[in-house]
């Protein structure tokens, strides 16, 4: 494998890794109350959209010189203000996905073992937290090897549903329950902070990080689709919140096994990278001290969960549509700021066409206000 191809499997690694988490356990939920057609349009419109923003972004960072996170890019183009909303989003978003891992963590490992999930929690969080501060090279390789295995276990459940699924169960549309998986798939399709992480890995062949961001961002698709279509055509209105967990108890204890195996693997790699992405915005871009920015890191979703605020499918729903989409919001319009005030020439551009752009920003509005009401 050459030096390109290694760096083009990392860099997809990276976003896949940080895109398939919490996020698709919660999907067969909110399909299943929707109607199952009702979910896969709003997956698939979804993902389109934000394929869409990963490429923008993606733009971003080759139009500006230097190394930022999402807020440093946002504040280049449009200011402090553009900044600190961006860094309140991101913060947003990145505590409440820790949150709910580790919540899923501890549900689906206390499956497994038929403990309390309390522990396996806790064991998994100090686990964690040793990558996290070792930073990148030490997450790259895991990330390819979980991803991998993430892959693999999403076709064993395909598999081992199939005798059991019920073709009835994967029906039904209603314009009306478009909003029900809204925030909750948006959230589940939440990469932005892995795109300055593909800029670094790929270095000087950033001519490959348009197929990066288009592989990385279609390969989660299709794999909520699989998911979605093997757990609510086996479950039905019996859909658990956490979806693995109503799907071993139907199927059978190896369905237990190989589910919650998923559940903990593909939430697993989006932890350490996002937990990385918080660590370096808190480093790069408002240079804080890494002993004291590890600690801010951490602290606050262990906080959140050990307070018992909501529930799994609650901390995505609201995370997704409110933060998602703030962020997707200052992505569109920092696009096209950073055409108009390009500081370097990127090795790709996406034309941002403004009846496309308005169209996205209400459909983000109402995504939001939709929920709050």
């Amino acid at each position: 494998m050459t030096n390109m191809n290694s760096k083009f499997f990392a860099a997809v690694g990276v976003l896949i890794g940080l895109i398939i988490g919490a996020g698709v356990l919660g999907i067969p939920y909110v399909v299943a109350k929707a109607g199952f057609w009702t979910g896969v349009i709003i997956i698939v419109f979804l993902g389109l959209t934000s394929l869409l923003m990963n490429l923008y972004l993606g733009e971003i960072t080759l139009r500006t010189k230097g190394i930022h996170q999402l807020p440093g890019y946002v504040g280049k183009y449009l200011g402090k203000p553009g900044k600190y909303l961006m860094s309140i989003a991101l913060l947003m978003t990145a505590y409440g996905a820790l949150t709910s891992y580790l919540i899923g963590e501890g549900q689906a490992w206390g499956a497994i073992f038929h403990v309390n999930p309390f522990y396996p929690m806790i064991i998994f969080f100090l686990l964690m937290s040793i990558p996290v501060y070792f930073g990148l090279k030490l997450i790259k390789p895991l990330e390819i090897i979980i991803n991998s295995l993430v892959v693999l276990v999403i076709a064993g459940i395909a598999f081992f549903a199939l005798p059991s699924m019920s073709i009835s169960n994967l029906s039904g549309f209603d314009a009306a329950k478009l909003i029900i998986p809204y925030g909750v798939v948006l959230f589940a399709f939440g990469g932005f902070a892995a795109i300055p992480d593909l800029r670094v890995i790929l270095d000087k062949d950033k001519k490959l990080l348009k197929k990066c961001i288009i592989t990385g961002s279609l390969i989660p698709l299709i794999l909520y689709i699989i998911f979605a279509a093997s757990v609510v055509g086996v479950t039905g209105s019996q859909t658990t919140e956490l979806a693995t967990i109503g799907l071993g108890n139907i199927v059978g204890e190896h369905m237990v096994l190989l589910g919650n195996l998923f559940a903990a693997f593909a939430m697993s790699t989006s932890f350490l990278l996002l937990s990385l992405a918080i660590l370096w915005l808190y480093t790069l871009d408002y240079k804080i001290q890494k002993n004291f920015a590890f600690l801010l890191t951490l602290s606050f979703p262990l906080a959140i969960v050990l307070l018992n605020f909501a529930s799994f499918v609650q901390i995505i729903g609201i995370t997704g549509a409110i933060a998602g989409g703030v962020e997707s919001i200052l992505i569109i319009l920092t696009h096209r700021a950073a055409q108009k005030n390009s500081q370097r020439n990127p090795e790709y551009s996406i034309k941002n066409r403004l009846w496309l752009s308005i169209s996205l920003i209400l459909i983000y509005l109402f995504g939001m206000f939709t929920l709050l009401l």
